[in-house]
């Protein structure tokens, strides 16, 4: 792994391939230009607005919008086949890109840019919306979906379609999910003119919040500083029995703090530590499923985490430290037991680690790339003093263009050190020098913009990237935010039609319902001293609920799925006493889990695509090296402690909960592997794997019964263990 190294190229081409919300049809150049010049524009009117201060909500979120529907059509075809072609210039299809693709681009454009325009008599319009107002509002509504199925599918437009036909259509519902109905023209006004619609929390937080996180971790991976944290993880676990595979957790790990994205985690990390897994022996499905189950982690690893995180804030009105708090120990269970699987799998069939020719040297790579991480640090600095996600993304941005700029692999001269400090130097009176004046700040970030672009080239530097390198990361940032951004659109309609019908709350009623007349049928089996009758009715509503997150998952992004699921579900968990932000990360953890689960996980898909293994074997197998993933939210919800910033947190609870976990995620890793120090019976496997669930329940009785369970176990390994070693004497 010394000669590897992550091309920019390459990977781009890895994500068209995996990746289906990337896969764009091909353009003639002219067309290209012009989509090149919107993408790169969109970028950079959130790089502006998070710096110098975001617009009013509803024109914010308008210009977002329209760019993000408007470009979709151009990019994406309505047919799949249709990517294959290549690019011709016709008279029906100016630059490959149909008539008809052309006018619903323009039409969806003025349709979302339609509300900023009325903005001013908007108040007067809601309830009682004139004809203009129905048709665009109509416009929006089915191009939206047509936008959001060429760019993922169906499952997402017919969940959104079945909402609205609920609404529609109200009287012919049986029983609880009746209600009166409403008109297309009440319906459209809900959904177009308020904020409970399309223009509602979800298009927000993915304008305000996710986009920029996205482009940031776009840059620090352009200048480097994912390759920087390969290297780390290589020399801190590549020398190890199975080291590629540990390598792989720890670098998807690191590399999750810049990219809350599974599939482009996936293909980032798993280019380099797939073949190495490969090489030293594990078998195509295992090494493809390490990647994915790895690369899942992504989502959940704090500072960045996933879009869901930037929803919890709003949904929560929780400052974002709160949300990197609580997410920090999960995360932490999560790749520790997709750690353990792998260590024992390799123990198991006596696989190697790296040699010294195959490692990278730290010290050389630390040398070359340490400045790399500046942008990182200041970015989890300005966030933990409490300034907003978005400024501080702004500076991660501009720090990476500095650096980017500025710095260079090795060699560098005492006027790249000057600049770098230069270019710092103004970007912290930007951040923290407190000016007020717009003109001040903006004169500021000016000179930064005029002078270290003119010194690089008076002074013919070299920077780390050329400059073209960062259009084309901008533009490539913009790429990823077209999906997510039509999602959380539709996901709007959804939302819409849940507060125009009251149905969460019905809903809610009949999940609680189902949950205790299961409850009460299986309690009887469980002792008291385990779990009371109210636990064990809250542990039925929880896999209910769980189910229903890995099911919408198959066919929906995780941001989409957690934003349903919240809506829905996640009252009927605060019902039953479970607090809001740990009923949210339920949610938020059982939405990610569908990544890495059959039949549709995407993240698994893409590893085994790299891997040449199959790809629902590469997803079962994922799934089970993931399942501490999946049994962790069940003790945070019962234990909150864990979450550290839940209510009722103490230091007894978090102690004995975080003790049994990692235990328990250790005797489940050995379960599931059939190996701890030696070779697993059937009967050690079936003790072991029970003691492994009582260990990671929350409460000092489990916690003891699940440890004795595992007690003859490790004792008959511990003399397996000894004995070859003391044979020779």
């Amino acid at each position: 792994m010394t000669t590897a190294t992550l091309d920019d190229k390459a990977l781009d081409e890895l994500e068209r391939k995996y990746d289906p919300e990337m896969r764009f049809r091909p353009l003639t150049a002219a067309a290209a230009t012009l989509v090149g010049a919107l993408l790169i524009a969109l970028s950079c009117f959130h790089y502006y607005t998070a710096g110098f201060g975001l617009l009013q909500e509803i024109t914010h979120r308008g210009v977002h919008l329209a760019f993000v529907l408007g470009l979709i059509f151009l990019v994406f075809p309505h047919r799949h086949a249709l990517l294959e072609r290549a690019a011709q210039h016709r008279w029906w299809a100016p630059g490959n890109v149909p008539w008809f693709d052309w006018l619903l681009a323009v039409a969806i454009a003025a349709a979302v840019l339609y509300i900023p325009w009325i903005f001013d008599d908007l108040a007067f319009r809601v309830g009682n919306p004139g004809p203009l107002d129905v048709a665009m509002g109509s416009i929006l509504l089915v191009a939206l979906l047509e936008a959001t199925r060429r760019a993922m599918g169906w499952p997402l437009p017919l969940i959104a379609i079945a909402f609205m036909f609920y609404a529609l259509a109200g009287p012919v519902f049986p029983g609880l999910l009746k209600h009166a109905g409403a008109s297309w023209s009440q319906l459209v006004n809900h959904q177009y003119l308020t904020s409970q619609g399309i223009y509602g929390v979800a298009v927000g937080v993915v304008a305000t919040y996710v986009f920029h996180f996205v482009l940031f971790g776009v840059l620090a991976t352009r200048i480097g500083l994912g390759q920087l944290f390969l290297d780390i993880a290589s020399a801190i676990a590549g020398r190890y029995a199975g080291g590629p595979a540990k390598v792989s957790v720890f670098g998807s790990a690191m590399f999750g703090m810049l990219s809350g994205s599974s599939v482009a985690n996936a293909v980032t990390v798993g280019s380099l530590t797939i073949p190495a897994m490969i090489r030293v022996g594990y078998k195509r499905e295992f090494a493809g499923a390490v990647e994915a189950a790895s690369s899942t982690g992504g989502q959940i690893t704090p500072p960045v985490l996933g879009a869901a995180a930037f929803l919890m804030i709003e949904f929560l009105s929780v400052p974002y430290q709160t949300i990197i708090a609580a997410a920090a120990i999960p995360a932490f269970m999560h790749f520790f037991g997709v750690f353990m699987q792998v260590h024992f799998e390799a123990k198991r069939f006596g696989l190697r680690g790296l040699t010294e020719e195959e490692m990278p040297r730290l010290r050389e790579s630390l040398r070359q790339r340490w400045p790399t991480l500046i942008p990182l640090a200041l970015l989890i600095f300005i966030l933990v003093t409490g300034r907003t996600p978005y400024m501080a993304a702004f500076a991660g941005i501009s720090s990476c263009a500095i650096v980017g700029l500025t710095t260079r692999a090795a060699g560098n001269t005492a006027r790249h050190w000057g600049l770098l400090a230069f270019g710092h130097a103004l970007l912290a009176v930007l951040v923290f020098g407190g000016i007020h004046s717009d003109a001040v700040r903006l004169a500021v970030f000016a000179a930064g913009l005029v002078a270290i672009p003119l010194a690089v080239r008076a002074w013919r530097l070299e920077g780390r990237i050329a400059p073209h390198a960062f259009i084309e990361a901008f533009s490539t940032g913009a790429k990823y935010a077209l999906a997510v951004g039509a999602a959380a659109a539709t996901v709007g309609i959804v939302i819409g039609v849940v507060t125009l019908t009251g149905v969460g709350f019905k809903l809610s009623m009949l999940i609680t319902g189902a949950a205790q007349a299961v409850a009460g049928g299986v309690g009887t089996l469980v002792p008291a001293a385990l779990m009371s009758q109210q636990a064990m009715t809250l542990f039925v509503a929880l896999a209910m609920t769980g189910l229903v997150c890995i099911l919408l998952g198959c066919g929906i992004p995780t941001t989409a799925n957690y934003i349903i699921m919240v809506t829905v579900a996640a009252p009927t968990l605060v019902q039953l006493g479970v607090e809001p932000l740990v009923a949210h990360f339920f949610v938020f953890y059982y939405g990610v889990l569908a990544d890495i689960t059959p039949p549709v996980a995407l993240a698994a898909y893409a590893a085994a695509g790299m891997a040449g293994s199959d790809p629902f074997r590469t997803g079962n197998t994922a799934f089970r090296l993931g399942m501490a993933k999946a049994l962790v939210p069940f003790v945070f919800v019962f234990s909150p402690s864990l979450l550290i910033v839940a209510k009722g947190f103490t230091g007894y609870d978090f102690a004995i909960t975080f003790v049994g976990c990692v235990l328990g995620i250790v005797m489940l890793a050995a379960a599931l592997s059939k190996f701890f120090l030696v070779e697993m019976t059937r009967a050690e496997q079936g003790l072991c794997l029970a003691g492994a669930l009582l260990l990671i329940a929350p409460g000092l009785l489990p916690t003891l019964l699940g440890a004795a369970c595992t007690v003859p176990m490790v004792l008959r390994h511990l003399a397996a263990w000894r004995r070859p070693a003391a044979a020779p004497s």
